[in-house]
């Protein structure tokens, strides 16, 4: 071999180290919890660390909404599980949307995003809702985000970081690339410490006290049934995960839980009316996603509009097997309503029983979660 080829062999050799060694930095380990399988990635949008700290700088600015006063973590808190602690949200023009800010722990393995839009299952095509939506409006950016690519393409730190988060295109400042950065960021919240967690995949014993114990079996018992809506690792429903098939075993399930019972065509009040709003059927008609309960102690107000304040109140709700409203616009015995869940029966709850639930439920927060720097904004140190 010549000299000539020799030092091109070797400089090749040393090109591909050089790769290898920056594709291994900026792989993604997800470190996931006990019991939590593989989530669904796009394969189109393969998660990397350098995409996941773009979509954290992204979710904290405030640049993302048209007035510049807004950001993604308006409505999405760490200390609250990522919600807001409102009963409705509240746009970037004050407008009051018409439903509770979901959680966004967990993400990854939600299966059909927002409350009741069956259609609406991936992260990417999710985070252009809140952008240029305009029923109602979020962060109120206009179509097609020019201004805020601008924006965006102004800050010598964004265009490093786009540059490392998508290497392989000459102007990756882009919405679609925007959208990608953010659902990589939100899949990478993956989290399962609470009390409870430590009891059951660490099988530390201590972890939680006798009252969580006893809730814990109320739960799983058949007179209350709880598991039956709020199941599997997320204690939730319409879990997606790799392996499994895209719309899961018999597909994803939605329920009405009798809150309202209103007079006429529609038995719950516009625009909440559930997956009615998507497909116009009458039998689904106050049918909405059952969301997890983990971190449900720090996410109130609750049910998807957050007309109920505390989870006595929850409690209260299931145990009449409906919600009783007897005065004003909203009237009506949700026990009563046709499409309500054959799940929800009601039941007769005990003093000692209520205080274990309770117990049980409050259990299930994960408290380094709301502090983890890992998902904190990163814009407050600069």
């Amino acid at each position: 071999m010549s000299r000539t080829l020799l030092c091109a062999a070797l400089i090749f050799v040393a090109l591909i180290a050089v790769i290898t060694s920056l594709s291994a930095e900026n792989a993604f380990v997800w470190n996931l919890p006990g019991g939590f399988p593989a989530p669904r990635v796009p394969v189109d949008n393969p998660m990397t660390t350098a995409k996941v700290e773009l979509g954290r700088y992204l979710f904290y600015d405030t640049r993302l909404s048209a007035n510049q006063q807004q950001s993604c973590a308006s409505c999405h808190q760490q200390e609250r599980a990522f919600t807001d602690g409102r009963a409705r949200a509240v746009g970037s023009t004050g407008e009051m949307h018409p439903r509770n800010s979901m959680s966004l722990v967990n993400v990854a393995y939600v299966g059909v995003l927002t409350w009741a839009n069956p259609t609406l299952t991936q992260l990417e095509k999710q985070a252009l809702v809140p952008m240029f939506g305009t029923e109602p409006i979020e962060l109120g950016l206009s179509k097609p985000g020019s201004v805020l690519l601008e924006r965006l393409s102004r800050d010598a730190r964004y265009r490093s970081m786009f540059a490392a988060a998508f290497p392989d295109v000459s102007q990756p400042v882009t919405v679609e690339n925007v959208t990608k950065a953010l659902a990589s960021f939100e899949r990478s919240i993956i989290s399962a410490r609470s009390p409870y967690d430590r009891y059951r995949t660490k099988r530390d014993n201590d972890a939680i006290t006798p009252a969580v114990r006893r809730g814990e079996s109320l739960f799983y018992s058949q007179p209350f049934s709880c598991f039956r809506c709020h199941n599997g690792f997320m204690l939730g429903g319409a879990t997606d995960f790799e392996g499994r098939s895209a719309a899961g075993e018999g597909g994803f399930e939605f329920h009405n839980t009798g809150l309202y019972n209103l007079e006429g065509l529609l038995s719950y009040p516009s625009p909440n009316t559930g997956v009615y709003e998507a497909t116009r059927k009458p039998e689904d008609v106050g049918r909405f996603r059952a969301p997890t309960l983990r971190n449900i102690a720090v996410t109130g107000p609750y049910m998807h509009d957050g007309s109920i304040a505390t989870l006595d109140g929850v409690l209260d709700h299931y145990a009449a097997g409906g919600r009783t409203i007897l005065e004003g616009p909203l009237r009506g015995v949700g026990h009563e309503n046709p499409n309500k869940s054959r799940i929800i029966r009601g039941f007769t709850l005990t003093a000692d029983q209520r205080a274990d639930f309770l117990a049980f439920l409050n259990a299930l927060t994960d408290e380094p979660l709301l502090h983890d720097p890992r998902f904190s904004d990163p814009w407050t140190k600069h």
